[in-house]
């Protein structure tokens, strides 16, 4: 019997303030049934499993943070663009950090074709447009943004750079100063 007022919709939105407040990895289907004072059983008239509210989760992650990545980028290029590209990545990571983490859930081959990771994934490769990249060194430089801002975003979560000046703003201000310089001056590597 499903539970008035209770959807898949409700499920995953209190997932994911639950994963910001405590966390993505403590996002169970038992949490969420605790929090909303049901039976786990009741959970799966919304959900199938656990993964699947894990994945439900992430596409949520990945369709908010392309819809912000969408809004500022619109209109800019070049070097404007990949810092409001940058920006919000970085954002994102500290105003959502479990919504952060879910959005690098794992997903099948299917399920990642139609998530908001494949209009970030395009957004990416038009900002690079502006930096006259032809294949294979746009999906290089895809992939070294995307580690970049991972890996940014994940140290300062984790207090990497609370232990020794400069402030991490200014280490931001920098990489993006050097990755703006890289993809305009992309080195030709033969194999």
């Amino acid at each position: 019997m499903v539970r008035a007022g209770l959807t898949t919709e409700r499920l995953v939105r209190a997932g994911a303030i639950l994963a910001d407040e405590a966390g993505f990895d403590a996002v169970t289907p038992s949490a969420l049934a605790k929090l909303f004072d049901v039976k786990v059983a009741s959970l799966y008239s919304h959900v199938t499993s656990a993964r699947d509210l894990k994945t439900r989760i992430a596409f949520l992650a990945l369709d908010e943070l392309a819809a912000l990545a969408a809004d500022a980028v619109a209109g800019r290029s070049g070097k404007d663009a990949l810092v409001a590209l940058a920006n919000v990545h970085r954002d994102f990571a500290r105003e959502h950090p479990g919504l952060f983490a879910a959005s690098r859930f794992p997903l099948d081959q299917e399920s990642a074709a139609s998530s908001g990771g494949v209009r970030l994934a395009r957004m990416i490769r038009a900002v690079l447009r502006g930096y006259d990249l032809a294949e294979p060194a746009q999906t290089h430089a895809v992939r070294l943004l995307g580690s970049v801002f991972l890996g940014f975003a994940t140290l300062e979560l984790g207090g990497s750079f609370s232990h020794s000046a400069p402030a991490p703003q200014e280490s931001w201000f920098h990489t993006l100063e050097a990755l703006d310089a890289l993809l305009r001056h992309w080195p030709q590597v033969s194999r």
